[in-house]
C-alpha cells in the first residue's frame, strides 16, 4: 500500500533553487497546496501542481494555511527557498503552523539562530530539516567511507577551488548584499564547508587570506584535514582554458593532489534529500551548525593577505 501523500507549502517559489523543490515533492508522490513569492513569474507552476493556490503577499498566504487547518486540511511541510536572511523567519511560519521545515542552505546566518531555532523545534514538537544533498552525491559518500576506513591520525592536504562567475545583475539583487545573503564564503561556499566537515571533521582553525565582494579565500584546520579554499564570482579568476571552451564554472577538490570528480550526477539529490526527510532521516539543526558557524567566522574575519598555508590561486590575482 502506497503511503497518504503529505501536503506543502512552498515559500521563495519563483527563485532559481525553488524547480528543483517542486520536482522533488511531485517525484516523491507528494501535493502541493500553496506557494508564496512577492514576484509571480511563475509560470513553471503549470509543470507541476498546476492546481495549487499562489499568493504574492505573506498575510494572505499565512492567512491561507489558517483556513486549511482550520477545515482539518494538514499541512505537513513548509519548503523554503527564500533568501538567505528570510530563513529563520519562514522556518518559525512552518512551526507555528504545526509543519516540519525543508530550508535550503544556508539555514540560517549566524549561530545564535541555530540556538533559538532549536528552542522552537523543542517547543513545536516539530523537525528542522535542511538540504546538504553534497552528502548524498555517491562520491562524497566513497570518499567519507575510504577517509573513515584509513589511518585515524592522518591529517590530508586538501584543495578546494570554487568559480562561478556573475553578471552585475547578482551584486544588485539580494545576493550581492552581505547582510541578507552572507557574501561569497556563505552564499556559494556553505555547501562545500559542510561536505569538508562531514567528511574530515571538527574545525580547529580558521584563517581568511583575502575577503572581497566578489572572492574570498583562506585556510581550514579540519580534524583530518589542511583545507586551502578558494571561492570566486569573478569570470577573470577561471583557469584559460576553461574561458576558452566557453566555461563560466570551475569546481576543483583535491585530496593528497588526487583530483576528486563529482561534477556528475546532482541532477536529483534534492529528490534524494526530500525522500530521506520524508523517511524521517533528513539533516538538521545540529547537522547544519558547523558549517554555519565557520561561514560566520569567515564573513566576520580580518583577512591576513597572503601569509601563511594560502591557496596556490592567489598567486595569480
Amino acid at each position: 500500500m502506497n503511503p497518504e501523500p503529505k501536503n506543502f507549502g512552498l515559500i521563495g517559489v519563483a527563485g532559481y533553487i525553488a524547480v528543483r523543490h517542486l520536482n522533488a515533492i511531485k517525484e516523491t508522490g507528494n501535493n502541493l497546496l500553496a506557494s508564496l513569492d512577492p514576484f509571480d513569474s511563475v509560470g513553471l507552476l503549470d509543470s507541476y501542481f498546476p492546481q495549487s493556490d499562489f499568493f504574492v503577499e505573506f498575510e494572505r498566504f499565512d492567512r491561507h494555511f489558517d483556513k486549511l487547518k482550520r477545515s482539518g486540511t494538514r499541512i505537513d511541510y513548509v519548503s523554503i527557498c527564500s533568501p538567505n536572511y528570510l530563513h529563520d523567519s519562514h522556518i518559525r511560519f512552518a512551526l507555528r503552523q504545526g509543519a516540519d521545515a525543508i530550508c535550503e542552505k544556508p539555514i540560517v546566518l549566524n549561530p545564535w539562530n541555530v540556538d533559538a531555532l532549536q528552542i522552537i523545534e523543542n517547543e513545536t514538537g516539530r523537525k528542522i530539516n535542511t538540504v546538504l544533498q553534497l552528502r548524498l552525491h555517491p562520491r562524497i559518500v566513497e570518499l567519507k567511507q575510504m577517509i573513515e576506513n584509513g589511518p585515524k591520525d592522518k591529517v590530508y592536504d586538501v584543495d578546494l577551488t570554487y568559480i562561478t562567475s556573475r553578471g552585475n545583475w547578482y551584486f544588485r539583487s539580494w545576493k550581492g548584499d552581505i547582510e541578507k545573503s552572507g557574501g561569497v564564503s556563505t552564499n556559494i561556499g556553505i555547501h562545500f564547508f559542510d561536505m569538508l566537515g562531514w567528511i574530515f571533521g571538527e574545525v580547529k582553525n580558521n584563517v581568511v587570506n583575502i575577503s572581497e565582494y566578489n572572492k574570498a579565500a583562506g585556510y581550514l584546520e579540519l580534524k583530518n584535514a589542511r583545507v586551502r579554499w578558494f571561492l570566486s564570482l569573478d569570470f577573470n579568476d577561471i583557469p584559460g582554458e576553461y574561458k576558452e571552451n566557453g566555461k563560466r564554472t570551475f569546481r576543483s577538490v583535491t585530496v593528497e593532489g588526487e583530483e576528486v570528480e563529482f561534477s556528475e550526477g546532482f541532477t536529483d539529490l534534492h529528490t534524494a534529500s526530500y525522500r530521506e526527510i520524508i523517511e524521517g532521516r533528513g539533516f538538521g539543526l545540529n547537522d547544519a551548525r558547523q558549517s554555519v558557524v565557520t561561514a560566520h567566522t569567515i564573513r566576520n574575519a580580518k583577512p591576513i593577505g597572503l601569509q601563511g598555508n594560502y591557496h596556490p590561486m592567489l598567486r595569480r590575482i
